[in-house]
């Protein structure tokens, strides 16, 4: 016996609309889940809790998706409509409008697979000869005379890299040499460029050619298909054979390429990998004048025991005018080594700071003229020990035969010859009396 349609009717399981949602879901979670799809972005947003939407579509359909902000954040390219991706994640049902959404866990541009298994292939080998071992990579030059840069004309990249030299070290010459930074034959272009540079670096004349002693290789961020020519075994062996310091600057700092593991220094941005060749001028300048403090608090030492040492030798002078002719040599050597030695650091400095050094000159000119004066002071002092100039006043030194000086009565013997030196000359006195009431 059959039922009728009213019987099977009222006998059907009547759902609960969230319930029949999740019953999907669960169904949906074992039929598929994870799964991988790949397709076109469209109407893509990122809300302002960092959590993305958009949809996946093709030319058959297209899926909502929700990429929240966690996965979000380990993105290393910005999604953009249009861009075709492959995107890995879990289906569900959205129940408050019983939706069909894929939930993404990741994304990366289509066919970036193979790319990264490229980059990871060719990592490993380079890794195994040797090419990124710490013990090759080179310090950055304290003050380079020079910098050379490759990247390309076009390139943002550019513009950030001069602005932040022109401000930190606008005496340091750059040398750009541009090349493609981007697409087939931007890996033949960059080794040219740094072929270029390194003849330059290595030129048996420097003065014929801008001295180079560092590179900069740099680009702004992108996808890894953008960045890809910095991921070259042929570039990546050049950058190896570089005579002078290599500082990689490509993409943003969550992006990585075979350059900046084979580089002497990974820098995270163009800027970044500018500030780290630049010491900045007023740094320099601050330690300059460290220098010069110290320069003239060593020489006022000097001059101190100098001076200690004329006062010491004018408390035993005997016969006063040889004496003081020796000593007056004496100052005139010091002095004349004085001079060579600031001279001599005044050089020194020049050829270090180049243009940097002109605001010392005026200070390092002050101090020869107080050293000058110093020395003047000093040999007046000692002049003014000098007994011709007590014998101008009528005294007379008086000495005996044997050249002992007279200086007591009690020394004096009546008939005794007795010489008198005067201002201008010698007399020969005799003794009359020892003593006078």
């Amino acid at each position: 016996m059959f039922d009728s349609p009213a019987t099977t009717v009222s006998n059907a399981r009547v759902w609960q609309v969230g319930a029949l949602c999740r019953a999907i879901a669960d169904a949906l979670d074992a039929r598929f889940n994870p799964v991988t799809v790949g397709g076109e972005i469209s109407s893509f947003t990122r809300a302002a809790s960092g959590h993305c939407y958009f949809s996946l579509k093709d030319e058959s359909g297209q899926i909502r998706c929700a990429m929240f902000r966690r996965a979000a954040s380990l993105l290393n390219f910005n999604p953009r409509d249009g861009d075709r991706v492959e995107v890995r994640g879990r289906l569900g049902v959205y129940e408050a409008r019983g939706e069909l959404q894929l939930i993404v866990e990741s994304m990366q541009p289509a066919g970036q697979g193979t790319l990264f298994e490229q980059f990871f292939k060719l990592k490993a080998k380079l890794e195994q000869e040797g090419l990124f071992d710490s013990a090759r990579k080179r310090q950055m030059p304290t003050m380079p005379r020079g910098i050379g840069l490759v990247t390309s004309l076009g390139a943002a990249a550019l513009h950030d890299v001069v602005t932040a030299l022109q401000r930190r070290v606008p005496h340091i010459p750059v040398v750009l040499v541009p090349a493609a930074v981007q697409g087939e034959n931007a890996p033949r272009e960059l080794m040219q460029a740094l072929s270029t540079l390194y003849a330059m670096a290595e030129a048996s004349d420097p003065a014929a050619v801008a001295a180079i002693d560092v590179i900069l290789l740099v680009r702004g961020g992108g996808a890894m298909e953008d960045l890809w020519a910095f991921n070259d075994e042929q570039l990546a062996r050049m950058l190896a054979r570089s005579p002078v310091p290599v500082v990689c600057g490509v993409g943003h700092e969550t992006d990585f390429t075979i350059a900046d593991f084979v580089a002497d220094v990974r820098a995270p941005t163009p800027t970044a990998a500018a500030e780290l060749v630049s010491e900045p001028t007023s740094a320099w300048l601050a330690l300059v004048a460290d220098l010069e403090s110290r320069m003239d608090d060593a020489l006022g030492r000097f001059l101190d025991r100098q001076g200690q040492r004329i006062d010491l030798a004018a408390s035993r002078l005997g016969r006063p005018s040889s004496l003081m002719h020796r000593q007056r040599l004496v100052l005139a050597a010091i002095e004349q080594r004085m001079q060579h030695a600031a001279r001599m650091a005044l050089q020194i400095m020049h050829s270090e700071l180049s243009r940097k050094q002109q605001d010392w000159q005026p200070r390092v000119q002050r101090l020869l003229r107080t050293l000058r004066e110093r020395n003047q002071r000093a040999e007046l002092r000692l002049g003014l020990l000098d007994p011709s100039l007590v014998l101008q006043r009528g005294y007379a030194w008086l000495t005996l035969d044997n050249g002992q000086t007279l200086s007591h009565v009690a020394q004096a013997v009546a008939g005794q010859q007795v010489r008198a030196t005067l201002t201008d000359g010698a007399v020969a006195l005799t003794v009359t009396s020892s003593a006078l009431n």
